[in-house]
């Protein structure tokens, strides 16, 4: 690789401040991105922002580094020092004072570095991201790197992204003074960075002036044709949402009842105010009548009738994993024939029973509850008779409501379609397809009124984005939120679920469910983003087929689909099929076809009986090189690239990382910015990154820009250099907080330039070396590295196999630093609570679960292997469990066990009368009692279990002679590993106790 400055991601970021931003940020709402439209997987802008900073800005502590910017750095930072401290954050604010102090201190090139890299952390904030004092800095930095690198002076900087998605990554391009190119195979993202990167910067505050304008036009409009199908309570509340469930006629022996299909009967379900419903099952009519209850003192009563009183209701509801209980005779429908029966009514959405109306009064705190009216009854019937009549009426090419199908290639995570809801229009109640289609025909009426100038496409744009981020809550798939007694939008995770019981909101109130609401929160992020005022290009392009020129980026920066993550296509048809009604007319390049493009589509699709499909791995490893290879033919020569990539499985990071080599690109280095909220990280006992690994890579290229094929590497050379890089690294990431699965990947950039810096490595045979077989070197190189952490230094040859194993494999984990959380809504395995859809096939249930690959991968680096060590880990599919001590009985006592130490999750103590019996059997047939003590296990890990197994038992004489007459507390490593198993335990689990109970009786015992 020729020699060129390096850039600051190359060689310093202060992630864990960066990374401190980035958690936040995914809690802001207002004027946040996320506000214009949904869309999965959206990479924090406090991210974006740091690393293109860092991606553009060359290193002032480089030899090569171009004496223009370090004069012009100087300058800014100097001035930053002196002018803005007070902006500072308490990390920068001491070494800012220092500088006003001494401006010489930046003559040195490590002071200079860090005074930018504390801009960088600073600027992160989302506070701070429309500071004009931040903007203009670092647009001088940028424009000055560029101009100092051989950019033509008056021009910018160009980012591109052919994954462009939601648009975070070229809204922060713009931001920070490059220029953005932003692309991307789907019409709903392409639309949205339209959006972003043309219409905000071009207009302004006009366009928010005059998209409010027409949007208070069109709420008054439809107020005159829709207010008749929700009309207020005759007290004068308002109604803001309505509660519906499906129904199924039960096929229970003579019964035929109508069965409410209900998964909770909760209300309200807070600390001061519980409010639930209460089935009343009438055998003779063959139907369930409700009645409204509330929590009193003494037990509940009757919300209308006070003399009803009812201890300890079942608020459980009649469904549970897709099976429905009659309330009448109690016979349960299997799931099977619920599906049926719904499937032959097109999921039971039209003709669903109404069960409660939510209500709010003016200068009323909180929510009121009732039970439906024939007026509620009627104003439902009138707006499905007129939904009918516009049907009829209704001209075009394009139906009133979406009659487009949806693909089974999806139904993974699509999987309304086993309920016969085969068309897009089948998701939305009758009055809900009556009031969308009422306001996207206001969205036309509005664009012919109003004068056509220069603005027209866009304030048409963003009325009908609005209308279709709008049915993401005006849909039959919103559920009522009972702690918060609000509707819950369907996209609360990355999947279309089936939902029983829905709420519908009343598009007029107050409330969630709002079109104006909805409009007025997207116009806040409009109005936020005014202070950008460079415009953008976004384009609809394969990432794999660009339509740039050659060398024409100064940076390719990413976020590429993770494997089988998400399937944007076919979740995007969603909202696809209302854009096409509303602004296809003023985009008909965007939306000429039926749905989303899919065949190009650069995923993995999840396999299913009912689906055909040819996006397989090889499929995905293939298409993303091409994507890659082009992000390197577009790319200047000096240029950098930065891919962003998160996934918890090994296969899809060997994908992307052998898709970037082949493509041509050096990887010089690998950043991990944690992007998930505290309560989204992994559960306990399972595998996730909370971090988003940034991978930096430059061009493999000749000075005349051509590939480099010819550089070969020994393969006995990489292999001497990795384990010096890893030793290197691992401390760099303890130190920013970085441990586990998250460490394990971020030392993938390091070792892969290792190995990516030749077109080939071969062995002394000269067989080439694949990426397969080096990445199996590095995760044994990390796991060594890591071992030697956790055992801060000691020899850990000393410790036998499932020793080494336990711990690396809790370290990976990382459990030891979560208290517990429950999984994300995210989670590629967890289940809707009201989908019938199974866990993922395999999953194992307890203990503290990996992927079985990255298991194998740990355990071959430690000189382990799972099959040999059946006692302690449990394979089954793709997962392998690390066993719970309490599942080891049988193995450290030599008898199965006939209780658990724990009753089970929620539960903080264990069952010690059944555990101390099941031990007293134990002495009563292996002969250990008052006198003796348990065998001593063969393993240092055998017998620290062994010892938690007592102590949690209460068997504190037993332990005692366990430790000092058998010996076991003798052996130093005993103690070593216990300590290290003290501090890898999830905090509050029971092992963690257990073990901490063992060390206790360390100094009271004299060793």
């Amino acid at each position: 690789m020729t020699a060129y400055p390096k850039r600051l991601i190359e060689v310093d970021l202060p992630i864990k401040r960066i990374s401190a931003h980035a958690r936040r940020e995914k809690s802001i709402r207002h004027g946040h991105i996320s506000t214009l439209h949904i869309w999965w997987a959206r990479r924090p802008l406090a991210a974006c922002r740091a690393v293109i900073c860092a991606a553009l800005w060359p290193d002032p502590a480089d030899d090569l580094c171009p004496e223009a910017f370090t004069r012009v750095a100087k300058e800014r930072m100097l001035d930053w020092a002196r002018e803005h401290l007070r902006l500072a954050s308490p990390e920068s604010a001491a070494r800012m004072v220092a500088t006003q102090k001494d401006p010489d201190r930046l003559a040195d090139p490590l002071v200079l570095r860090r005074a930018l890299l504390d801009f960088i952390a600073d600027f992160a904030n989302w506070d701070n991201s429309t500071v004009p004092a931040y903007l203009a800095t670092s647009r001088a930095l940028t424009q000055a790197a560029h101009e100092a690198l051989g950019g033509e002076p008056g021009t910018r900087p160009l980012v591109v992204d052919p994954f462009a998605g939601g648009g975070s990554i070229p809204l922060e391009a713009l931001r920070v003074g490059a220029d953005a190119f932003a692309s991307d195979l789907n019409p709903v993202a392409v639309l949205l960075n339209k959006v972003v990167l043309e219409y905000i910067p071009k207009y302004g505050q006009r366009l928010a002036d005059e998209v409010r304008k027409w949007g208070e036009w069109i709420k008054r409009e439809a107020e005159k044709e829709l207010a008749e199908f929700y009309p207020k309570d005759a007290d004068g509340a308002t109604p803001i949402a309505y509660l519906w469930a499906r129904t199924i006629r039960c096929e229970g022996p003579g019964c035929g009842a109508e069965v409410p299909l209900i998964r909770s009967l909760w209300l309200a379900k807070k600390a001061t105010r519980s409010i639930a419903l209460q089935l009343a099952p009438r055998p003779e009519a063959k139907r369930v009548d409700f009645r409204i209850i509330r929590k009193a003192r003494d037990g509940w009563l009757d919300n209308d009738d006070p003399s009803y009183q009812i201890r300890d209701p079942d608020l459980d509801g009649t469904v549970k994993r897709g099976s429905a209980t009659c309330p009448c005779c109690g016979y349960t429908t299997a799931v099977a024939n619920v599906r049926k029966q719904l499937k032959e009514r097109r999921g039971g959405t039209a003709d669903a029973r109404l069960l409660a109306i939510v209500a709010s009064r003016d200068n009323e705190p909180g929510r009121s509850f009732r039970l439906p009216t024939p007026a509620d009854l009627m104003a439902a019937q009138k707006a499905d008779d007129e939904l009918k009549r516009r049907k009829m009426a209704h001209g075009g090419s394009l139906s009133l409501s979406p009659s487009e199908e949806i693909s089974l290639n999806g139904i993974r995570r699509i999987s309304v379609p086993i309920y016969g809801m085969t068309v897009w229009g089948d998701l939305f109640s009758p009055r809900q397809l009556l009031a969308l289609t009422t306001y996207i025909s206001l969205v036309k009426a509005a664009a012919e009124q109003r004068p056509a100038d220069g603005m027209s496409a866009a304030v048409q744009t963003i009325l009908g984005l609005a209308i279709s981020r709008w049915t993401d809550i005006c849909n039959s798939l919103c559920r009522w939120e009972a702690t918060k007694t609000q509707v819950h939008n369907l996209f609360g995770r990355q999947a279309v679920p089936m939902v029983w019981d829905f709420a519908e909101p009343q598009v007029f109130a107050d409330a969630a469910g709002n079109y104006s609401v909805t409009l007025e929160t997207m116009l806040e992020f409009i109005q936020r983003q005014a202070v950008i005022s460079t415009v953008g290009v976004a384009q609809a392009a394969s990432a794999a087929a660009h339509t740039l020129p050659s060398d024409c980026a100064d940076a390719f920066v990413t976020d590429p689909p993770y494997y089988d993550a998400v399937p944007y296509a076919y979740l995007s048809d969603f909202f696809y099929v209302w854009l096409r009604r509303s602004v296809g007319h003023v985009h008909p390049d965007l939306f000429k076809g039926p749905a989303v493009p899919k065949d190009a589509e650069i995923v993995v699709d999840r396999t299913h009986e009912l689906s055909v499909t040819t996006h397989d791995i090889e499929f995905y490893e293939s298409e993303l090189t091409k994507a890659f290879a082009e992000g390197r033919r577009i790319a200047k020569p000096d240029a950098i690239g930065t891919i962003v990539f998160a996934s918890k499985t090994t296969a899809s990071w060997e994908a992307i990382l052998k898709a970037v080599v082949d493509a041509g690109w050096i990887i010089t280095g690998s950043w991990p910015i944690d992007t998930e909220r505290e309560a989204r990280i992994a559960a306990q006992g399972q595998s996730r990154l909370a971090s988003s690994v940034h991978l930096v890579c430059r061009p493999r290229e000749h000075p005349d820009g051509s590939v480099r094929t010819d550089d070969i590497g020994a393969w006995r050379d990489v292999l001497a250099e990795l384990p010096v890089r890893i030793h290197d690294w691992m401390p760099r990431l303890a130190e920013e907080g970085v441990v586990g699965a998250d460490a394990i990947f971020a030392c993938l950039g390091p070792a892969l330039e290792i190995f990516s810096r030749y077109a080939r490595v071969e062995k002394a045979s000269g067989e080439t070396v694949t990426l397969k077989e080096y990445l199996e070197q590095v995760w044994a190189a990390v796991a060594k590295e890591a071992l030697s952490l956790v055992f801060a230094g000691a020899d850990t040859a000393g410790f036998e196999p499932d020793a080494r194993l336990t711990a690396m494999w809790l370290w990976t984990l990382n459990a030891g630093a979560n208290a517990d959380p429950p999984a994300g809504p995210d989670d590629l395995f967890s289940a809707a609570p009201d989908d019938d859809e199974p866990v993922a096939k395999g999953k194992l249930k307890g203990g503290f679960t990996l992927e079985y690959d990255a298991a194998r991968k740990i355990a071959q680096g430690l000189g382990a292997h799972l099959e040999e060590l059946p006692h302690l880990v449990e394979i089954k599919g793709d997962q392998a469990r690390l066993l719970p001590v309490c599942e080891r009985t049988k193995h450290l006592f030599g008898k199965d066990e006939a209780q658990t130490p724990m009753r089970g999750r929620g539960h903080k103590k264990p069952v010690q009368g059944d555990l101390f019996a099941d031990l007293k059997d134990l002495e009563e047939e292996v002969g250990w009692g008052v006198t003796g003590a348990p065998k001593a296990g063969e393993t240092a890990l055998d017998r620290i279990h062994q010892g938690m197994i007592l102590f949690a038992a209460g068997r504190g004489e037993a332990l005692k002679r366990f430790l000092v007459e058998d010996g076991a507390g003798r052996d130093q490593r005993f103690w070593g590993l216990a300590q290290a198993l003290s501090a890898l335990y999830p905090a509050h689990t029971e092992e963690k106790r257990w073990v901490d109970g063992v060390l206790a009786r360390k100094k009271s015992l004299g060793f």
